[in-house]
């Protein structure tokens, strides 16, 4: 049997070890005021806790800009992909950037850290649609007290395979970590459970043009391999067609034929060796005991993880800012 199991996707998509959790976010903001904020009224929503999805998109946390205003983090990854639109980073450790278009961020939380991410609205005179992806990559045991670290993988320099299928029909592989047959990613965070190629981690963005074949193949005996169907009129992966967003647990040992059906369609793969350990989350927590939540808690309450340096919650960079990243070190990238 090559495919284990499914389940339908929401917002939040459900993964395996070693990652623990997804979140999928594509909205239609609308344009923005010149201080990058919502210009339409408000009225209807949960301001500080909106997930509504009205009018094809939600607050968040912000309450003028859409997005997540600081707030804390332990014991593991986050790898944020921004596929359409750009989100505004900022960090305790003094770090900041502006990403996009494409653009991959990897952060360690490691020991702790604080951090904010908002979806500034570039565009005063037309809409300012967003499309991003936030994947949890749990740290083992021996990495989850590391110092906190932040690196950009540069939309133009991601690797992007351009393959055909025997139709001539075209197929995308975009690899954010992994290798893929003969290339090789980019270096993820150095204390990253994908850091060990040995861990067999792999996040694809897999695009098929219209009615596309594309044979995924076989990988190490040990990983868990799932395929996430979120943008298309359908897909059939071996003999299973679906219409609706779904994932698919797939036999790693076995190869897997993807088709698409009649429009564009995107699949993401998740996959890597189990960390085996036991998980203890809290929120933006995640430890091996409860003991070391409490902890957590209280190292939080004491230190604030470095605190917050900047002057806003909801904090944006300048309007006329492109894609950039400023780390802790001082170290300036601008693209």
């Amino acid at each position: 049997m090559k495919i284990l199991s499914t389940a339908p996707l929401g917002p939040q998509w459900p993964t395996l070890d070693p990652f623990l959790f997804t979140a999928h976010h594509k909205d239609y903001f609308p344009s923005g005021n010149d201080d990058m904020s919502i210009s339409v009224p408000l009225n209807g929503r949960n301001i500080g806790s909106d997930f509504s999805g009205k009018d094809g998109w939600s607050m968040y946390h912000g309450r003028k800009i859409p997005g997540f205003p600081y707030h804390p983090h332990r014991g593991f990854e986050t790898i944020t992909i921004v596929d359409e639109g750009m989100a505004d980073h900022s960090d305790s450790l003094g770090s900041a950037g502006r990403f996009g278009d494409g653009d991959v961020q990897w952060m360690t939380a490691g020991k702790g850290v604080q951090h904010s991410e908002m979806f500034p609205l570039l565009n005063t005179n037309k809409d300012n649609p967003l499309e991003l992806f936030q994947i949890w990559l749990n740290l083992p045991k021996k990495s989850k007290m590391v110092d906190p670290h932040y690196k950009m993988l540069w939309n133009e320099e991601i690797p992007i395979i351009n393959e055909k299928d025997n139709d001539g029909n075209a197929v995308e592989i975009k690899v954010v970590a992994g290798q893929y047959k003969s290339v090789a990613p980019l270096s993820p965070t150095p204390d990253s459970w994908a850091a060990d190629l040995n861990n067999n981690v792999a996040v694809w963005r897999i695009k098929l043009s219209p009615n596309a074949l594309y044979n995924l193949a076989p990988t190490e005996k040990g990983t868990n391999r799932v395929l996430y169907f979120y943008n298309g009129d359908s897909v059939q992966i071996e003999d299973k067609l679906v219409h609706e967003n779904t994932c698919f647990q797939v036999d790693e040992t076995e190869s897997i034929t993807i088709k698409a059906g009649n429009s564009e369609t995107y699949v993401l793969l998740l996959q890597g060796k189990p960390i085996g350990e036991p998980v203890a989350q809290h929120g933006p927590f995640v430890m091996n005991t409860r003991e070391e939540l409490q902890q957590a808690f209280d190292d939080y309450q004491q230190t604030q993880f470095g605190g917050w340096p900047w002057d806003k919650q909801e904090m944006v960079h300048d309007k006329d800012k492109g894609r950039f990243a400023l780390h802790a070190n001082g170290t300036l990238e601008e693209k």
